[in-house]
């Protein structure tokens, strides 16, 4: 089951997928929204075993920048999708989670969200975006606890700098320039790599409450 905004970008993943996927369109932040497609989606499927928080926004600009200071309202809406989102879908999926028959270890759910390496070293115009996926780091070991009880784990992936179709249009000797930062290896993360840490952490149950960074041992500079 997709939630996103995105209709056109969605329709493409759902014929990837095949019949057994479902779209539905979902403005993270918007809590009741949330709270009804996760009803409609483990009704739709079945059940609900995972949720994995991938919505996210760059919100980038200075807090003084040339043009004066930003706008509050920027600010607000890079925390409400980023981290609101993420724990509007944690809340949720943790609800519907908690009446799964328990498995091995008396496991009945996992939840992933997805944070930043921006979390731990915001580059200068990164301040929305970093508080809010800092928020998101914040939240993970507090949340597995609470689950605990329930059986329900609660991991977060911090990815550096990965190819997203928001580097397509990005001119190649930036892109090269950006391959350069990252250590080894020198290029960008790709979305499989991604979803094989995603998969990996979902097979591991002993896997709980911290983060994961997926760099290639890149630390941001300042900017």
């Amino acid at each position: 089951a997709l939630f996103d905004v995105n209709d056109d970008k969605s329709a493409e993943a759902l014929a990837e997928l095949g019949d057994n996927a479902c779209y539905f369109r979902t403005d993270v932040s918007d809590e009741a929204t949330v709270s009804a497609n996760i009803k409609a989606a483990a009704e739709k499927l079945g059940g609900l075993n995972a949720a994995i928080n991938c919505a996210g926004i760059l919100g980038a600009g200075r807090v003084l920048g040339r043009e004066g200071p930003m706008p509050l309202s920027r600010f607000e809406t890079t925390v409400k999708v980023n981290l609101i989102g993420s724990f509007n879908v944690a809340k949720a999926a943790a609800e519907h989670m908690q009446g799964n028959e328990p498995g091995e270890d008396g496991e009945r759910g996992v939840i992933i969200n997805t944070a930043s390496i921006a979390a731990f070293e915001g580059q200068i115009g990164q301040a929305a975006y970093s508080a809010s996926k800092g928020g998101v780091v914040g939240m993970t070991l507090p949340m597995a606890r609470e689950f605990a009880r329930i059986g329900v784990r609660v991991m977060t992936v911090a990815p550096g700098v990965f190819h997203t179709p928001m580097v397509d249009g990005m001119p190649e000797q930036v892109y090269a320039s950006l391959c350069a930062q990252v250590p080894y290896p020198s290029r960008l993360g790709t979305p499989q790599e991604f979803a094989d840490t995603v998969a990996f952490i979902l097979g591991n149950r002993y896997l709980n409450g911290t983060v994961i960074r997926v760099d290639g041992a890149i630390r941001l500079e300042p900017k």
